[in-house]
């Protein structure tokens, strides 16, 4: 949790293979909590795919997704560990969660 001029914003990274999710947390109530950059998403989704979350569409976000944590582990004071959230189904969550684990 980073505080700036009464601000809270929150460290955390948001990813999915379709923008659907983001679109609905952005624009929600507590949508200003969360950086802009740290919204990661693909434009098709993978459609409860695992291959298509592990090998192609999820493959292609990967990098972007780990800059994003790279950057935010920078920001840290005294980084202490990452909790990583992920569906243990589907195609953003099996496939794309075990690509990046």
């Amino acid at each position: 949790v980073i505080v700036n001029n009464q601000s809270l914003q929150l460290q955390i990274i948001f990813t999915d293979l379709e923008p659907g999710t983001m679109d609905s947390l952005r624009s929600g109530v507590v949508g200003n909590l969360f950086r802009p950059d740290n919204f990661i998403f693909g434009s098709t989704g993978a459609g409860n795919n695992w291959a298509k979350g592990h090998y192609t569409d999820g493959a292609e976000l990967i990098d972007n997704v780990i800059e994003v944590v790279r950057k935010e582990a920078e920001n840290c004071e005294c980084l202490q560990g990452f909790q990583l959230v992920h569906s243990l189904g589907g195609g953003t969550g099996a496939g794309m969660g075990t690509l990046l684990i």
